[in-house]
């Protein structure tokens, strides 16, 4: 189209025609609306340009009204964002692809670690070897594994429901999974007591959160090791007395794949990063009271 003629007004009719014959009735009721109300407009769509070539195009427009409040012309600007919708199904696609695979892989793997797992429960009815728990703790360490695969493959996805979650509760509970066997570590909160907090949150998704800061301070701080819980202004914190993160690793660590543990899958913290931008919050590693690694959760939103 003519940008001088588009300059003098284009004739609706001839406008919709351009527009590519799948979107054109969802265009023209969103044109309407708008007309109806004297108000603005903003929508994406498929347009054929002078070389008959299919484009993407970002329409805003804005309808004049007169003095009667009767719509006298409808101005607005298109711009081209056809690179962008290209790179954004070209993402789509590759999440799709590696979802498929991440779900094709970890159903291949659950298939005979289950059977390890099994064999390993009748061998202990039959005998007593520090080799049979060896191979259980390996076979729990694997199935882990798979199920942080598949929660990096699906990153991005929204949250589940939000409900009024305490946090104490949850952290309880994830500290029984995650240190069954370490009779040695301890888990406190910073006010002596419990941790009287109430967010809002994915409940099932927070538990997960905790699981990983706490098993990643398990791993790095030894079986003894002290791990504390405490209350920000707009969050929490988790902070252990382990050796701690080096300062320029502090934005590092959350990459995927990055540990410095021989039997880490470099997923934890990854994980953790991933569910706190999900609820809208923020991250950061920084220093603990005693020397070890602190993450702090900021952002939340604290109704109790």
């Amino acid at each position: 189209m003519d940008p001088e003629a588009a300059q003098r007004g284009v004739e609706l009719g001839r406008f919709i025609s351009k527009i590519h014959e799948d979107d054109r009735e969802r265009v023209e009721e969103r044109i309407e609306a708008a007309v109806a109300a004297c108000s603005d407009y903003e929508t994406e769509y498929r347009v054929w340009n002078g070389d008959d070539e299919l484009r993407w195009v970002l329409a805003r427009g804005h309808v004049v009204s007169g003095a009667d409040g009767e719509p006298l012309r409808f101005s607005g600007v298109l711009v081209d964002i056809t690179e962008r919708k290209r790179m954004e199904q070209q993402l789509e696609r590759h999440n799709e692809s590696l979802e498929e695979f991440a779900g094709v892989v970890s159903h291949d793997l659950r298939t005979p670690l289950s059977v390890i797992s099994g064999r390993v429960e009748l061998a202990q009815d039959d005998c007593d070897s520090e080799h049979l728990a060896r191979i259980e703790s390996a076979a729990e360490r694997m199935a882990q594994i798979i199920d942080d695969l598949l929660w990096l493959a699906r990153e991005g996805r929204d949250i589940g429901p939000l409900d009024r979650v305490a946090l104490g509760g949850v952290v309880d509970d994830a500290w029984s999974i995650v240190a069954d066997d370490a009779t040695e570590a301890t888990l406190q909160y910073a006010d002596g007591g419990d941790l009287p907090m109430t967010i809002e949150a994915d409940a099932d998704r927070l538990t997960q959160l905790f699981e990983n800061l706490l098993r990643n301070a398990r791993q790095h701080g030894g079986p003894d090791v002290t791990v504390t819980l405490g209350r920000l202004d707009d969050g929490f914190y988790v902070e252990d007395d382990g050796p701690g993160i080096p300062e320029d690793d502090r934005e590092t660590v959350f990459t995927t794949g990055y540990t410095t543990d021989e039997d880490g899958s470099g997923f934890g913290l990854r994980i953790v990063e991933q569910i706190v931008e999900a609820h809208g919050w923020e991250i950061h590693a920084t220093e603990g009271t005693d020397g070890g690694a602190r993450f702090e959760i900021t952002g939340v939103e604290v109704i109790g």
